[in-house]
């Protein structure tokens, strides 16, 4: 099957004066042939003409729907390109990390939320220990 790529582009709204072109439908249908072979340049075929409606501002708090003229273009996207019958590791040139089950996720941060409690004890009994020293030590003599 086919694969195709599109681009969407707004239709001109008002013709372009060229040597030899007289009146408005004519400097439009140049501008519209202008537009549609720039297009074809870059290997995009004309597909179809869209007129879809678009919200916008009107005033301050208002909106009114404005109808816009889309040229729709595509072209032809290659197999490699668009990744048929390809995994997605072989795509990406990288392999793709495995995630781990739930069961295995929830071990790790058990293991984790253990780790940090072991700390948090091994903190309270070296603060402990430092504030027992403390006790048994003299205190300092200053002078009255």
């Amino acid at each position: 099957m086919q694969r195709y790529e599109y681009n969407v582009v707004p239709a001109p709204r008002k013709g372009k004066k060229a040597r030899g072109i007289k009146g408005a439908e004519a400097r439009f249908a140049h501008a519209l042939a202008e537009c549609m072979n720039e297009m074809a340049a870059d290997g995009w075929e004309y597909l179809r003409t869209d007129t879809l409606p678009s919200e916008e501002r009107a005033g301050i708090t208002g909106r009114a729907t404005v109808f816009q003229n889309m040229l729709v273009f595509r072209r032809a996207v290659s197999a490699e390109a668009a990744g048929i019958g390809r995994r997605l590791d072989e795509m990406s040139g990288e392999a793709i990390p495995r995630l781990p089950s739930a069961t295995e996720a929830n071990t790790v941060a058990e293991a984790a939320e253990g780790a940090a409690l072991i700390d948090k004890i091994e903190k309270v009994e070296d603060s402990s220990e430092a504030s027992e020293d403390n006790k048994d030590a003299t205190p300092p003599i200053t002078a009255a």
